[in-house]
């Protein structure tokens, strides 16, 4: 039992270092655009929230395949499983149950469940703070834009 939290506290561990790079990236990357001034802010605003997205759903695909490569590694899953399938099962927390893992890796499948739960929360409260920064730069950009006499009403 050790040996599976020892396992999957590392592949976790790796996990959220991939994650922390990509949002670190992706919140740059979304802020320097959002910062700049543009004819279209509405439209603006769609770019940087579906680069967002697509950014960190990139980031999750690459966690899932890092835990289908533990499971290749330790010999979690039954002979011929497809992995990435199972990885992805998990992470989601989807739980089909129809590839379940060996008996002495039985809880390396709910700890990617945790960390997939983990992550996705994370991934959500960044898309929310791209959201809100790239709506209150383009509140003060539009303000700006105003004449002194139209900011008066």
């Amino acid at each position: 039992m050790a040996l599976q939290f020892l396992a999957g506290g590392l592949v976790s561990a790796i996990n959220i270092m991939i994650h922390a790079i990509v949002t670190v990236g992706a919140v740059s990357i979304a802020r320097a655009v959002g910062l700049s001034n543009t004819a279209r802010p509405r439209l603006q605003l769609m770019a940087v929230m579906v680069a967002t997205a697509a950014v960190l759903m990139l980031a999750h695909t690459l966690e899932v395949l890092v835990w289908a490569v533990a499971y290749l590694v330790l010999g979690a899953a039954p002979a011929g499983s497809d992995l990435l399938y199972f990885a992805f099962v998990n992470y989601t927390t989807l739980g089909y149950g129809d590839i379940t893992p060996l008996q002495a890796w039985r809880l390396i499948g709910p700890m990617t469940a945790m960390n997939g739960i983990l992550l996705f929360g994370w991934s959500t409260a960044v898309l929310f703070e791209v959201l809100r920064k790239t709506l209150e730069h383009l509140a003060t950009a539009e303000a700006d834009a105003l004449s002194p006499a139209d900011r008066s009403w």
